[in-house]
């Protein structure tokens, strides 16, 4: 299977430089006061324009009003905003009316009936990004490396395509792809040496363990051939 993978919390020319070139899908900058990850729009602005079309770029933001969201499209023009607050359906419908971007709407999981929320926003959403609920004390709603049972997810609807994020680094990448069957990865702590600094070689390292999951898969498939 061909993974997305998205690189999230990206602060840098240099660690963007080196998920472009291990070939991730999409890159993430978060605009979040409280996130040890958060960028101003300016320097936002200047990472996408580095980007390019390289990938695909996502803005995310929590519970963002009409005149962030209006700053983002004007100032950014990334390809996607991810949500990652306590948006409704309704509002997240609304802003993807507005802006005329693809919309990823966070939904928390811990337990089974997290995932009732889903039909809500497949509709409304171009895609939903499965995540672990924040641990008691954090303020973050994403990003605190934690994860949660992935066997969880083994019943959900095949055609559900959707990211999966919590937790998740070189050393589990596997076992995650293996158990939860996601379309896409989204990793942000899992390449970090302390929160909101990205280590190259940790990104490498992770990129390795997606190339050996690849590798595994071809080698599989061709033995079945």
């Amino acid at each position: 299977m061909t993974l997305d993978i998205k690189i999230c919390g990206l602060k840098t020319p240099e660690a963007m430089g080196a998920v472009l070139a291990r070939g991730a899908t999409h890159v993430g900058f978060i605009h979040f006061a409280k996130s040890p990850r958060h960028l101003e729009i300016e320097p936002t602005a200047d990472l996408r324009a580095f980007v390019g079309d390289q990938a695909e770029t996502v803005v995310v933001a929590v519970d963002p009003d009409d005149a962030l969201v209006d700053r983002f499209v004007a100032q950014v023009r990334p390809d996607w905003l991810q949500l990652h607050g306590r948006e409704t359906p309704e509002r997240v419908a609304a802003i993807r009316a507005r802006t005329g971007l693809k919309v990823m709407k966070a939904l928390a999981v811990s337990e089974a009936a997290d995932l009732a929320r889903i039909d809500a926003y497949r509709d409304v959403a171009d895609r939903i990004l499965l995540d672990s609920k924040r641990p008691k004390g954090s303020v973050l709603p994403g990003g605190n490396g934690v994860s949660f049972d992935w066997t969880l997810l083994t019943g959900l609807d095949p055609a559900l395509s959707y990211m999966l994020s919590g937790g998740i680094d070189a050393a589990n990448v596997a076992e995650a792809v293996k158990i939860a069957r996601p379309a896409g990865i989204d990793i942000s702590s899992g390449v970090e040496s302390a929160p909101g600094v990205k280590d190259i070689a940790r990104i490498h390292s992770f990129f390795d363990a997606l190339d050996a999951i690849a590798a595994s898969a071809k080698t599989r498939k061709a033995r079945a051939s």
